[in-house]
């Protein structure tokens, strides 16, 4: 916290600070022992009618009252991660977009809206990396139209952590009714460590899924346009994992683009999970990667998936930023 000359402590920050990241120290609690004090650390996402709204890494918004500030500034940026490759929020939105790509796309401005049928969410929601080209209302309406014109609801993906504006947009959002239904994690790890894994000759790799791979995959009825989807990207493998029957034992998709290889679709036989298989599955296609000459794997994972959370823990992923998905409002006629 910052000091006066006196010793005391001084609130060194203003509505002008929005979109920057803060440090606050708030009475919390006063009572016959004193006061007792609570420091917040985040991004200062608004600053109306006297209340602070601050938004942590991992996507919470903690509401002050400004009247409780006893101290305040602004902090640099969160120290470069000492495990794992460096990279920026655009670099690894537009990545992780390239390797999940949709059927229909249209740019509006640097924002990237995308269609694919309803199927999953990243392949239906904008991505609103950049300036837009128009006021913020503006572009939302277009994108509500763009989206309500294909019979789909209008999403869009955002981000905490990620050290730029989406905090804000974030908030932006919801004060505009746009509702959060899903948020997850992007994970960053070293490749070379994954592909270092003893090898399993008995992991197949392909260029497509085939009917196997698909009996294992957790989406049913992947129809066509869920194959361009899963089938789409600069260098698309799949490793499957034979099982005792027709259904693999284990599955895995992995997208390599420059430096970056992407997995997803890690999915093992409930029967046979914490036996390895995913580990296998993930060495097989980072050797593939590494092969093709990336240096460096991402993921997502739902943030409520401890069973893939700690697998990607001991594999040495660690956390750039959380994303989450918001939905627009329903708007009624008339």
């Amino acid at each position: 916290m910052e000091f006066t000359a006196g010793g005391r402590l001084e609130v060194r920050i203003t509505g002008a600070d929005v979109g920057k990241r803060v440090s606050v120290r708030r009475v919390s609690e006063e009572g016959p022992a004193g006061r007792k004090f609570t420091d917040t650390v985040g991004v200062l996402t608004s600053w109306n009618d006297g209340v602070l709204l601050i938004t942590r890494r991992n996507g919470e918004r903690v509401a002050i009252d400004a009247s409780s500030l006893v101290a305040g500034k602004v902090v640099p940026a969160e120290p470069a991660r000492r495990r794992g490759p460096s990279a920026t929020y655009p670099e690894l939105a537009r990545i992780a977009s390239r390797a999940w790509q949709p059927v229909e796309r249209e740019l509006l401005g640097e924002w990237e809206l995308r269609a694919a049928s309803g199927f999953t969410r990243r392949a239906n929601s904008l991505l609103p990396v950049g300036d837009p080209g128009l006021p913020l209302d503006d572009a939302l309406r277009y994108v509500e139209q763009w989206y309500g014109d294909r019979g789909l609801p209008a999403y869009a993906q955002t981000a905490t952590g990620a050290q730029g504006t989406q905090e804000v947009l974030c908030a932006e959002l919801e004060a505009r009714g746009w509702a959060r239904e899903v948020s997850a994690e992007l994970r960053i790890a070293a490749l070379a460590p994954i592909g270092d894994a003893a090898d399993d000759p008995g992991v197949v790799l392909s260029r497509e899924p085939g009917e196997a791979w698909l009996g294992r995959y957790q989406r049913k009825g992947a129809d066509e346009v869920a194959l361009k989807v899963l089938c789409a990207g600069p260098s698309v493998w799949f490793a499957t994992a034979p099982g005792a029957g027709d259904v693999p034992a284990a599955i895995g998709r992995c997208v390599v683009d420059g430096r970056w290889a992407g997995f997803a679709a890690v999915e093992v036989d409930p029967a046979q999970r914490r036996s390895g298989l995913a580990t296998r599955v993930m060495t097989a296609l980072a050797r593939r990667a590494l092969d093709e000459g990336a240096s460096a794997a991402w993921l997502q994972v739902e943030a409520e998936n401890d069973g893939a959370r700690a697998l990607y823990d001991r594999m040495g992923f660690a956390t750039h930023h959380t994303y989450h998905h918001y939905r627009a409002p329903e708007r009624r006629c008339g």
